[in-house]
């Protein structure tokens, strides 16, 4: 952990002394999240389905060129996914909440139209199982870990210098749980609208 937290602040360090031209900015956007591995399982025989939820953060566009940026980003981010009972409407929810940091590479096809790709460590906040809108399990006290990784890669567009879109694919690296036998990865394909200032 101390060397990624080292390695990220030297990136930082030697991309704010090149940069070319620095935004700050916000973004919201939808998330379409959904889980992998076998702790789903454990708890209902079906197969998880996308859970529709939101991100909302803000990020800062480093231009190290014309062509290349890089794009450090803080996003609060609800994901997880559901799963139906016995056939019936009601759903089994896994609501997870992280704080994620991802950090992308930019790279600029046209003046307009950019695709990026980098890591992204998440730091969670909420682990919970729901049914009808009652929590039946509360994962984060004893059976979840703190930080999740994942690999991030995606296609970016401004319509403006300040408005922009952003389509994103976030595979989970990291298992989320901290129970033998049992995985869980947490995988998000998200939209969102920006504005830089």
């Amino acid at each position: 952990m101390k060397k990624i937290l080292l390695t990220t602040a030297a990136l930082f360090a030697f991309s704010f002394a090149h940069a070319q031209e620095t935004k700050f900015g916000v973004k919201a956007g939808l998330n379409l999240g959904n889980l992998s591995g076998n702790a789903t399982d454990a708890f209902v025989d079906e197969d998880t389905k996308m859970r529709t939820s939101f991100h909302v953060g803000g990020f800062a566009e480093i231009k190290l060129s014309e062509k290349f940026a890089l794009q450090p980003e803080v996003l609060y981010s609800v994901e997880g996914a559901k799963q139906d009972i016995d056939g019936e409407s009601e759903k089994l929810i896994w609501d997870l909440a992280f704080v994620n940091i991802p950090v992308m590479a930019k790279y600029y096809a046209t003046d307009k139209l950019s695709i990026e790709a980098g890591p992204q460590i998440g730091f969670l906040t909420k682990a919970e199982l729901t049914f009808d809108g009652d929590t039946v399990e509360d994962l984060k006290e004893d059976s979840t870990k703190s930080t999740a990784f994942s690999g991030n890669f995606g296609v970016g567009y401004n319509f403006t210098d300040n408005i922009s879109a952003n389509l994103r694919y976030s595979l989970g690296l990291s298992d989320i749980l901290d129970v033998d036998g049992f995985e869980l990865k947490s995988n998000v394909l998200s939209l969102s609208v920006g504005y830089k200032f």
